[in-house]
């Protein structure tokens, strides 16, 4: 007897039909990522309630979880050997709706309705630039010319930090710096529409990827210090940190730009191999971008 649903077949795309066993298993390792990143859409998701209801905190607090979420599911895949290619499509349909919808709207929902249609026009933009930037990103996973140092670099600011740097205005009112003024929500507007700029330009911006992959035995210590003290300093003074973070964020994209032009002009230095192209081409073009299983 055949079962009322599909079966999960992830990673099987060679074409070939398999038949269904009725007692065939799934491999946990394979099921875990997938749940993880199904746990960030629903921290998302809630967010988006709790724009409505008016309790930004939380809404603010569940795309920050979600962004977490993100970042620990594609280590989490890696780490179980469970990546598949249907995590990495639920991944980016996840990361669509996390950081491309959710922050369009609560933005919308907070001041850009003042100024009507021009507000939801910057909200439609930003959450395209997102989706925009997951399409590219999924068609260049495959690029063979990226450089071997090009795993340092995103192309363009990624989608979880384009969420959380979008809602700086958000952070700016909790803080008292910014006041709910109607005659603010142009300048909003205007600011995230130059995030969704961001997030589909070819600006290199840094990854961390290699960040904490190996860490000096006399470092262990104090890194566990270190993560501690940001994470009850991000609990106790959330708004702080994220303003903090985001502003030092964006400070850091000229210095990447900088770091990634003195990796192109090492390149051009350097002696081809015979039958090479040259990896420098064109500057911008072959910028590193994650596996599958990561967050674009």
């Amino acid at each position: 007897m055949e079962t009322p649903f599909a079966s999960y077949e992830p990673g099987h795309d060679d074409g070939k039909r398999r038949r269904p066993g009725r007692f065939r298993q799934v491999p946990m390792r394979l099921i875990l990522p997938n749940l993880v990143t199904l746990l960030a859409l629903c921290s998302g998701l809630t967010g988006i309630r709790m724009a409505f209801e008016g309790r930004w905190d939380y809404a603010v607090g569940a795309v920050l979880i979600a962004a977490v979420l993100d970042a620990v599911d594609g280590r989490v895949a890696r780490l179980l050997k469970g990546t598949s290619r249907f995590g990495a499509e639920l991944d980016s349909l996840a990361d669509f709706v996390n950081f491309g919808v959710t922050p369009a709207l609560m933005l919308y929902i907070w001041l850009l309705n003042e100024v009507k249609s021009l507000g939801w026009i910057a909200a439609l933009a930003f959450a395209i630039c997102a989706a925009l930037r997951l399409a590219r990103f999924n068609a260049a996973l495959d690029d063979p010319d990226k450089p071997v140092w090009s795993v340092n670099f995103f192309t363009g600011v990624p989608a979880p930090a384009g969420a959380l740097t979008v809602l700086l205005p958000i952070y700016l009112e909790f803080l008292g710096v910014l006041p709910h003024w109607p005659e603010f929500a142009p300048l909003v507007a205007l600011y995230t529409v130059c995030i969704g700029f961001l997030m589909i330009s070819r600006l290199p911006t840094f990854s961390g990827k290699k960040v904490g992959l190996r860490v000096r035995r006399d470092l262990v210590l104090p890194m566990f210090v270190l993560a501690v003290l940001v994470v009850a300093l991000t609990v106790s003074y959330p708004f702080e940190m994220l303003t903090v973070g985001t502003l030092a964020y964006l400070a850091s994209i000229p210095f990447a730009l900088r770091s990634y032009r003195s990796y192109v002009r090492s390149d051009k230095t350097m002696p081809k191999e015979d039958g090479d192209g040259d990896d420098s081409e064109t500057d911008l073009d072959h910028l590193g971008e994650k596996g599958s299983d990561d967050t674009p």
